[in-house]
């Protein structure tokens, strides 16, 4: 009997033992998630108490929300109220009636403009009429039929970044046909704001993922933080990679939102402004960004917005794309399935299939 008893409290005291070791030895990486900007959003921070890490995180979704309320381009930020873009469109469309803006609004405007300047329009927020044409500014994305001649029309409108004129904080546009949508934007410009936000918070190691556009700070423990990228036409990734301090790395691709046509076409999101009509061609382009210089746009916006125009580009020129933002690292995959990876990027890859075949840009 005291054999049993002894045993007994042997094995309570190895499982007390093994419970504290188990709580003391927990790693601490606090995780959260929320849905905001039409995609899931993920916050790791590393090394803190779990209730300063919830605190922090809870304040970046509120002020991703508040972000996402002023930059919807077809959604009011209440029940009375349109966005802050929305209203501005609205005035665009009236002719050249100047509004008051926010000074964030004036200068995403002002960034934008550079941006969509640097890559010769490829990268064109203006185009709002356009997406909203392709049935792509709404929450289900259903079959649209094609009006060929609407989508003319639009093209020949010509809107572009450069028709907003920007004084001040007051803005209009000399072309009635711009309305903005910064669908392709607006996530990178919410990484640099929490990334800047937990800096200041003397936070040194986290991860923000906001639907596949990713920025790290620090590592995550003794290891650095090791991200994934998507297979296009798989619900798994096709590589990995190591996202150094500071870093960011974004995809767009024609699996997220997209529709399929009766007859088995498919077309994404992705619209070429010179067309007016979704690329056929490519299927995912992956950018890697390195820190970037405090008077330069940083690069949580470049990771979203740079592989924009890469992707648009024809496969010829998709490396003349890249250098239109000095971009060393970047991945695509055309619409067979062939990899294309510059030869930074390969030395920065791990292969999920060992036996992946790609060509590598010289």
């Amino acid at each position: 009997m005291r054999k049993s008893i002894t045993t007994l409290l042997l094995l309570i005291l190895v499982g007390i033992s093994v419970f504290a070791l188990n709580v003391f030895n927990k790693e601490p990486l606090y995780h959260s998630q929320s849905y905001l900007f039409g995609t899931l959003v993920d916050i790791s921070i590393y090394g803190e108490p779990e209730a300063r890490a919830r605190q922090l995180s809870n304040q970046i979704f509120s002020d991703f929300q508040t972000l996402h309320q002023q930059l919807h381009a077809w959604k009011p930020a209440t029940t009375h109220q349109a966005s802050e873009l929305g209203r501005l469109n609205h005035a665009f469309a009236q002719g050249k009636q100047a509004v008051d803006v926010s000074p964030l609004l004036a200068h995403m405007l002002h960034e934008a403009t550079a941006l969509s300047i640097k890559s010769n329009g490829l990268f064109n927020p203006a185009i709002g009429h356009l997406i909203g044409t392709w049935g792509f500014q709404r929450d289900e994305i259903d079959p649209m039929d094609v009006d060929d001649n609407q989508i003319q029309s639009l093209v020949q409108a010509n809107p572009q970044m450069t028709d907003i004129v920007v004084k001040d904080q007051q803005v209009y546009s000399n072309n009635a046909a711009v309305k903005l949508d910064f669908g392709g934007y607006a996530k990178g410009y919410a990484l640099d704001i929490a990334a800047d936000y937990l800096r200041r918070q003397q936070i040194k190691n986290a991860l923000i993922n906001i639907g596949g556009n990713v920025i790290a700070l620090g590592q995550h423990g003794k290891k650095p933080w090791r991200v994934g990228i998507q297979h296009p036409r798989q619900p798994s990734a096709i590589a990995s990679l190591i996202l150094p301090d500071g870093w960011a790395i974004g995809t767009s691709g024609d699996y997220q939102r997209f529709f399929t046509t009766r007859d088995g076409k498919r077309y994404c999101h992705m619209i070429d402004p010179r067309t007016g009509y979704p690329v056929q061609h490519t299927q995912a382009v992956t950018v890697l960004i390195p820190p970037q210089a405090p008077s330069r746009t940083q690069a949580g916006v470049l990771s979203d917005v740079a592989s924009k125009p890469i992707f648009i580009a024809s496969l010829e020129d998709k490396t003349k794309a890249a250098a239109m933002f000095d971009i060393q690292n970047f991945m695509y995959i055309d619409q067979q399935s062939h990899i294309t990876v510059s030869k930074n990027m390969v030395k920065k890859l791990q292969w999920l299939d060992a036996h992946v075949k790609f060509t590598t840009i010289p």
